[in-house]
């Protein structure tokens, strides 16, 4: 096993010697390169100059947003129970930039590189009482000189799906150390920590304890604010309201031509469509497709402009942050990735907002969309035909639509208490005599 972390060691300092080529530009790949360069500084800097030795610190560590809600959760839970702890956050992916910049944490920065240079850097100089993971995102060398260290490391939303990744050969070799050596594991359910067993996980160490990521999309629906100048324009011209978010492409190869079917049927639909990644060529090419299919579209931030939506029936969302507030004034949400090889988005940012939920078939990395699907408030769509039919039923059917919408609600709500639970643990993982 030491052989396989010395080949990956080997692997991981040859692409930080390559990274500078790829770290020019405003693509993700260039701006992750670009933030892990200097990611070990900027936390070695908060721990010599800020870090007060007296409370206790947490690294936590989420790949990107989705992950980073579920970590949050679980930050804000364990502040609950002890308001000194200070807190580190790592992300991977550059789609968690905004996010992480508004979050209320001591410090927080890029991943830094997985070698032992800046990682033990990081670790001699945070000292961090325990170390977090989420969802499955664990590193072998921060494990590995972790506890060097005699650090804690513990891994929350612990999720494996059927067919992960992280159950093919390679990465059950490479990382059955970590596994081994987490000293608690909280999954979401009992699949979850079946699996993470298989892959080495010790069984003293696994509880399950639920998915924190409902407990965020629950406290967020809530928090949304009808009058905020976001909602405010809606709410003043009530219509039936389709809220597709996080979409591809290839998802707007079938939603557009389905809403086109579904107007005829419907002719006041508005249309508020959030893609997963809106930058402005993007959102300008969507904004042309949509006023030539003969919507009147106009961007979110014209929206804000102005105060009203009044002549507009399609609305591009030009910026992040805004989605799971947008639900709230939707009858239905149509959630992106099903028609994408990266997979569903989250459908519980909708399920919390009350709403119906339509996707593509590609939904089976997510147990959540499962649960949906089994209580009828949600549906898997194989294309523009099925989308259509699906989203005139439910605009057509006040009853079935708020049926679809209870049930939505009434599994965000059973499940419920989850971050409560994995800070729990963390908290008594932290008055252990080793942190």
């Amino acid at each position: 096993m030491r052989v396989t972390l010395a080949a990956y060691k080997v692997l991981m300092s040859l692409a930080r010697v390559v990274s500078p080529l790829v770290s020019h530009g405003s693509s993700k790949l260039a701006r992750g390169v670009a933030g892990r360069r200097s990611a070990h500084e900027k936390l070695a800097r908060w721990g010599k100059e800020q870090r007060d030795a007296g409370r206790p610190t947490v690294w936590f560590h989420a790949p990107s947003v989705g992950e980073g809600l579920q970590a949050l959760a679980v930050i804000d839970a364990l502040r609950e129970r002890d308001p000194s702890v200070q807190i580190a956050f790592t992300r991977f992916s550059p789609s968690a930039d905004r996010f992480a910049s508004r979050m209320s944490v001591d410090v927080t920065a890029y991943l830094p590189w997985d070698l032992p240079g800046p990682i033990g850097h990081v670790l001699d100089t945070m000292s961090p009482d325990l170390i977090v993971f989420t969802k499955t995102e664990v590193w072998p060398v921060v494990v590995d000189e972790s506890l060097r260290r005699g650090m804690e490391v513990a891994l929350v939303a612990g999720t494996v799906v059927e067919g992960s990744s992280r159950l093919r050969p390679l990465a059950r070799v490479l990382l059955a150390p970590s596994w081994r050596a987490l000293s608690r594991v909280c999954a979401v359910a009992d699949e979850d920590a079946t699996r993470l067993r298989s892959l080495g996980v010790q069984g003293d160490a696994l509880s399950v304890t639920g998915d924190p990521g409902i407990d965020s999309a629950a406290e967020r629906a809530q928090a949304a604010d009808p009058g905020a100048p976001l909602l405010a324009p809606f709410n003043a011209e009530a219509r039936p309201t389709v809220v597709a978010g996080s979409t591809w492409s290839s998802d707007e190869d079938v939603l557009i031509p389905a809403l086109a079917i579904a107007r005829q049927r419907v002719p006041d639909i508005r249309l508020i469509l959030a893609p997963h990644e809106p930058d402005p060529d993007h959102v300008a090419v969507l904004s042309r497709r949509l006023a030539a299919d003969g919507w009147s579209a106009a961007t979110l931030s014209s929206v804000e402009e102005s105060g009203s939506v009044h002549g507009v029936d399609a609305v591009v969302v030009d910026r992040v942050g805004a989605l799971a507030d947008l639900y709230t004034i939707g009858q239905i949400a149509y959630v992106g990735g099903g028609f994408h090889a990266a997979g569903l988005h989250s459908v519980l940012e909708p399920a919390a907002a009350r709403l119906p939920i339509l996707f593509g078939p590609r939904h089976h990395s997510s147990r959540a969309a499962a649960d949906l699907i089994a209580v009828d408030a949600a549906r898997s769509v194989v294309g523009r035909d099925a989308l259509a039919e699906a989203l005139v039923a439910w605009l057509t059917d006040d009853d079935a639509r708020r049926q679809a919408a209870e049930s939505a609600f009434g599994y965000i709500h059973k499940h419920l208490g989850a971050a409560r639970r994995t800070a729990a643990v963390l908290f008594e993982l932290l008055r252990s005599p080793n942190a």
